[in-house]
């Protein structure tokens, strides 16, 4: 756990938001080994905060113990340079019971996932997240998305709720995020209240959401080529547009496109993509299943024309970021996530977090 407050931590970050996936052994055991040193690569290369058994991470696919043991990895391995978020999720009593294991194993906060299976309404929605943020002293992060999707005004009481510190978007309804953030603005004008970009493969829709003042965003990417995550991020914090849309022309266009090729992509194609890396990390759990090797093999020649793109940028980009120069795929990351979040945004609310973070 770090000191300074999670809000603060990441109010201003000089790097991508990492979502690291679970490793998992040759016989679909937990390898911790395997996930300690993915995380610890993705610090090194850059990232500003590591959220842990989020989407991307299999959070469905954990049991309460094998979450325990990847969140206190994350914390040691982390060692406070960045916080430290756990996703917590299903019903209001597990997602309970969850954020107070994700507090004894030492996180910084929270991504509260949509609750599972049912359709709530907004009066159930702003219950359950308040009794979820009440149930530790953890800052929590609510996550929009699939069967929870909030108006402006639950949002304003979600905001005004001890403990609930942001929101992660994973629904893509610019207007409505608009009128979110305006309603949060004027209601609670004294209140920092972040907002997160959290559609799979956020770094397609960075230049809109941008527009309306949401700078944070998860990246998947970073979990395979980090270094391409880092130059986009540089280009779209610092206004290279040119450099921004030519990552997007040459690789995050082609990888959505790719994603959108299968169920589950948005999780298992990044964990393909750690794999390519050179980082054994395993397959993914049930119910998702692997990429077709077809695919597999055209997410290889992506990655080739996204490192591409970057060589043709001037002056070379090489993939450095506030000093810290990166590997190449070596298996460093992104939901959308926060189950896995499938191309189509309006799933049964499984309450797992899409893999594009």
């Amino acid at each position: 756990m770090t000191s300074a407050p999670l809000t603060a931590r990441l109010t201003h970050v000089a790097g991508p938001l990492f979502f690291p996936v679970t490793a998992y052994g040759p016989d679909g055991a937990l390898d911790l080994d395997a996930y300690r040193a993915h995380v610890g690569e993705g610090v090194a290369a850059g990232a500003a905060a590591v959220f842990a058994c989020c989407g991307t991470g299999e959070f469905h696919a954990l049991t309460p113990e094998e979450f325990r043991a990847c969140v206190a990895v994350a914390v040691e391995e982390t060692a406070g340079r960045v916080p430290v978020v756990a996703g917590a999720g299903y019903g209001t009593a597990l997602a309970v019971q969850y954020a107070g294991i994700a507090e004894e194993a030492g996180a910084d906060g929270l991504l509260a996932m949509p609750p599972y299976l049912v359709v709530a309404d907004q009066e159930g929605l702003l219950r359950h997240y308040t009794a979820l943020a009440g149930a530790t002293s953890l800052e929590t992060i609510v996550y929009q998305r699939d069967n929870a999707v909030f108006t402006p005004e639950t949002v304003v009481e979600l905001a005004r709720v001890d403990g609930i510190v942001g929101l992660k978007d994973g629904y893509g309804d610019l207007e409505l995020m608009q009128r979110i953030i305006s309603a949060v603005r004027t209601e609670e004008p004294d209140r920092d209240f972040l907002y997160f970009n959290g559609l799979p493969t956020a770094e397609l829709t960075g230049l809109a959401y941008r527009g309306i003042g949401v700078t944070l965003y998860s990246s998947a990417v970073f979990c395979f080529v980090p270094e391409i995550a880092l130059a986009f991020h540089r280009a779209l914090t610092t206004g290279d547009d040119a450099t921004v849309n030519r990552l997007l022309d040459g690789f995050y266009r082609p990888l959505v496109e790719l994603r959108g090729k299968g169920r589950g992509y948005a999780v298992s194609l990044v964990k393909a993509g750690v794999r390519l890396g050179g980082r054994e990390v395993g397959e993914v759990r049930p119910p998702l299943s692997e990429p077709q090797p077809a695919h597999i093999k055209e997410l290889a020649e992506i990655i080739e024309r996204g490192r591409a793109a970057l060589r043709s940028g001037d002056g070379g980009e090489d993939g450095r970021a506030d000093g810290n120069e990166n590997a190449s795929a070596d298996g460093n990351e992104n939901a959308s996530a926060d189950g896995s979040a499938d191309p189509d945004r309006a799933g049964t609310g499984t309450g797992t977090e899409g893999g594009a973070a």
